[in-house]
């Protein structure tokens, strides 16, 4: 927010001069009652393994995260190239693999990668879209300066959070929203319906697409967003007791008999998605899906396979995936990355464990990884072993001095460490980007780790128009 003693950099202008006239206690007073709201209305995760209660709320800070018009211009561009290239090399994974052919990418990366579904080979998804939503995580480190932490190409979460943050922003500060120009993000349901209706399949029975969203349950960690996004979108919220294969089509129960479906938002992990093609014991699934899809009578969203963009292994390749794929640069860098598969990397990562962030192949939500400089000697050693047994399992990085935005705390504002996940739509015709995104913050003093598992908390951004 701020470039020296009391002189705010250029898109916090506005917000600063208006907060220098606040008062502390009235605004402790409005995160109060932010807090209370969430309460009310539900908007809670669940957290497994726990002894204390499994749902809890996400901590929201009411000081916003400001972009401003120019910077967003930036990683709206670096965003679209990945998420084409991304595409691309999907499609290309499960066709005639032309990257591992011209030795871009080793082949073992992706012949003995779990998130590598054979299944899915020579299958040509409606539209030819492999990845209808994703999430980019950007870390900033200086004044121009972004990196792509990791993609999120199977299910991304969190929009629900973006949308509700600002929705409370709007009603407790009205007035900042006429002061300054806040590019809206409300409209995102509407852009999601409109994105995955353009997905459905040309030979549907219905006048017009029907959506739904598959969710496991409301024991999972995300009910709450499938819901809201369900209800947001006019779309029908189904588990898989609700589904059968009926005619070649996927079919919902509804008070008139089964109906079919054309696209289906799922938010249910591959490996449960069809017991006759994945794990045998799923009842989370649609027994007989995956025929139907692979005939091309349905649309998945986002498509199965799509987990192997976005492994932590191949993100080290990305910048050689899209100059494969775009002939173009990229334009976001990606965060340095040791693949600790290979001996040199490996020896480097074990002499400086405690000045790295190491991470599990596969690992999500901040489990699974070591980071260094606040590790304990114990830690350490004990994640040594683990590298040592399976080295392939891990990739490291450096510790980035990432920035800082503010949070209010009781004694006024404090840094704390950030990251942005802007939101993408992809349909056959078009790429849709929210302005802005969900901004997770490391609530503890010197944490890097945002996740909200791990004690992260949320913040509204704002892009700024121009």
């Amino acid at each position: 927010m701020l470039a020296g003693l009391d002189q705010a950099r250029p898109p916090y202008e506005g917000y600063y001069n208006w907060f220098c006239g606040e008062d502390l206690k009235g605004l402790r007073r409005k995160s109060a009652e932010a807090e209370a709201f969430f309460r009310r209305i539900g908007i809670t995760f669940n957290v497994y393994g726990q002894e204390e209660a499994d749902e809890r709320l996400i901590p929201f800070d009411i000081v916003p995260r400001i972009i401003a018009a120019r910077e967003w211009a930036k990683l709206e561009r670096g965003i679209e190239q990945r998420v084409r290239a991304i595409n691309a090399f999907l499609h290309d994974i499960y066709h005639r693999q032309e990257i591992l052919r011209a030795g871009r990418i080793p082949e073992h990366l992706i012949a003995g990668n779990d998130a590598f579904l054979p299944q899915m080979i020579g299958v040509n998804p409606p539209g030819g879209v492999y990845t209808h939503i994703v999430g980019v995580d950007l870390v900033r480190t200086g004044e121009d300066e972004f990196f792509v932490l990791e993609d999120n190409a199977r299910t991304p979460s969190g929009v629900s959070y973006m949308l509700e943050n600002r929705e409370t922003m709007v009603q407790m500060f009205p007035e900042l929203f006429t002061k300054l120009k806040v590019r809206p993000v409300s409209a995102y349901p509407q852009l999601l319906r409109r994105s995955l209706s353009d997905s459905a399949p040309q030979n549907s029975p219905n006048d017009k697409p029907v959506v739904a969203v598959l969710t496991p349950g409301i024991h999972n960690s995300a009910y709450f967003e499938h819901a809201f996004l369900a209800d947001r979108m006019g779309a029908e919220l189904v588990e898989a007791h609700d589904l059968r294969v009926e005619n070649g089509r996927v079919a919902m129960r509804t008070t008139r008999g089964y109906k079919p479906i054309d696209v289906l938002y799922r938010r249910v992990d591959d490996d449960y998605l069809d017991p006759l093609t994945f794990n045998p014991e799923s009842v989370l699934g649609v027994p007989g899906i995956m025929d139907v899809y692979r005939a091309g009578n349905i649309t998945l969203a986002n498509a199965p396979g799509t987990g192997i963009a976005d492994d932590k292994a191949l993100y080290s390749y990305m910048p050689d995936i899209i100059e494969f794929y775009t002939g173009e640069k990229a334009i976001l860098p990606n965060v340095p990355t040791w693949r600790c598969s290979e001996p040199d990397a490996l020896a480097y990562v074990l002499e400086h464990l405690s000045e790295l962030v190491v991470k599990e192949v596969h690992g999500s939500g901040g489990y699974g990884m070591l980071v260094g400089p606040v590790a304990s000697k114990k830690e350490i050693a004990a994640f040594e072993k683990k590298l040592r047994a399976k080295p392939a399992n891990y990739i490291a990085q450096p510790t980035l001095s990432l920035s800082t935005v503010p949070i209010l705390t009781k004694a006024g504002l404090a840094p704390r460490h950030v990251d942005l996940r802007p939101f993408v739509l992809v349909s056959p015709n078009r790429i849709d980007m929210t302005p802005g995104g969900l901004t997770r913050v490391a609530l503890k003093k010197g944490s890097l780790v945002v996740n909200s598992s791990q004690g992260g908390g949320t913040k509204d951004t704002w892009v700024l128009g121009d």
